[in-house]
């Protein structure tokens, strides 16, 4: 099969879940077609089957932003044209599923069809697809997708309460290659924590939503009780708040900020606990890729996470902004070496219901389906 990926090529949770699944079709045979704006962050561009288009945007005098949009229906059209694609999934509402049903009706009109998955993972659709101003459109996107996807049930209520949408959306989740874990190095705490300090990590693009602030709050009340070092990955605007935080608590000694990078799971095989205290997730692959590591998780409730966290198994669930249950939660673990070490096991076997290789069978009844649904007159 001939497969157009296109995706936001960022350290993000939908660009990393894109890029894995072109690369583990590709590994099976397809021709996988990667189309935007700049090289995904995992992708293997010498690997068999993996090609990649880049979306050139020009600027204009007569734009204040850039059409991005425009340029990449034209990409569209011109690599379905000349690789022959059969099947165009694309990752994210806003502008994605929108750019895709453009590039759709100018191949109609050239007598070239080409069927579009579209794969919702939530802000897209939650926060920016409410506005007034693109509600519209998502909507009319959604609804024209031949399969529509979302990667929680919770992501797949939030959508049907909040848009007309019609089409039947289908809940995939979520993945991890749980082999990259199993093979990695044995960690190394002593760096970070060579008075063998508890390691606490978090790892976010740093958007205001991810509630960086309570981290900070959890981590000063698990200071007062426990010698601890805090590191944060990644990188977004709520970073230099952060690290201000940071520096108004007096915390500057504990906390470590590694930016972006793409060696996270030496990261989390050293790391104690794993925080994710969002305001809203879809799903929460953050959490799943921790849990693949051993690393048990202290959440909110937003969103998906709770479909991937489960209380008192591999972590612990509070309500959105309550640091000190938090704290607590962080701390009834960290006093308890037994069962702390039961917590990372269990959070290991709960990764392992993830993994790609059960995952990836489900898209691809996907693309078969598809290939063989009729094309609406």
């Amino acid at each position: 099969m001939r497969i157009g990926m296109v995706l936001y090529p960022t350290f993000g949770g939908s660009g990393v879940v894109a890029t894995e699944l072109g690369k583990a079709l590709a590994q099976k045979g397809n021709q996988v077609h990667f189309i935007t704006y700049s090289m995904p962050v995992r992708l293997d561009i010498l690997a068999e089957n993996v090609h990649y288009h880049e979306v050139k945007v020009y600027e204009y005098p007569l734009f204040e932003y850039a059409p991005y949009e425009l340029a990449l229906a034209s990409k569209l059209v011109d690599v379905v044209k000349k690789e022959q694609l059969d099947v165009l999934h694309v990752h994210y509402a806003i502008p994605h599923a929108y750019t895709a049903f453009m590039a759709k009706q100018i191949l109609a009109a050239d007598g070239v069809s080409v069927k579009v998955i579209t794969t919702l993972h939530g802000t897209d659709v939650t926060l920016v697809g409410r506005n007034p101003s693109y509600k519209s459109a998502v909507t009319f996107s959604i609804n024209q997708s031949d399969i529509a996807t979302c990667v929680s049930e919770n992501l797949k209520v939030e959508t049907l309460d909040n848009f007309d949408v019609y089409k039947d959306i289908e809940v995939v989740p979520n993945f991890i290659d749980i082999n990259h874990y199993v093979d990695e190095k044995p960690c190394v705490r002593s760096a970070i924590a060579p008075n063998d300090e508890a390691i606490l990590t978090h790892v976010s693009n740093f958007r205001r939503l991810k509630r960086t602030d309570d981290v900070v709050r959890v981590f000063a009340r698990i200071l007062e009780q426990k010698p601890a070092r805090l590191l944060f990955v990644g990188d977004g605007p709520a970073r230099l708040d952060t690290q201000k935080l940071v520096k108004e608590m007096g915390l500057q000694d504990h906390v470590v900020f590694m930016g972006n990078s793409n060696d996270v799971i030496r990261v989390l095989c050293m790391s104690d606990l794993f925080f994710l205290l969002s305001e809203h997730e879809s799903f929460g692959l953050a959490a799943l890729e921790a849990m693949a590591a051993k690393t048990p998780v202290i959440s909110s409730n937003a969103g998906g996470i709770p479909e991937v966290v489960e209380h008192g198994f591999n972590g612990f669930v509070s309500n959105i902004g309550d640091v000190d249950d938090m704290a607590k939660n962080a701390l009834t673990l960290l006093n308890d070496p037994q069962l702390l070490e039961r917590f990372k096991v269990q959070a290991f076997e709960s990764a392992q219901k993830f993994d790609i290789h059960k995952i990836l069978p489900l898209y691809e009844s996907l693309y078969e389906r598809v290939m063989l649904s009729p094309q609406p007159s």
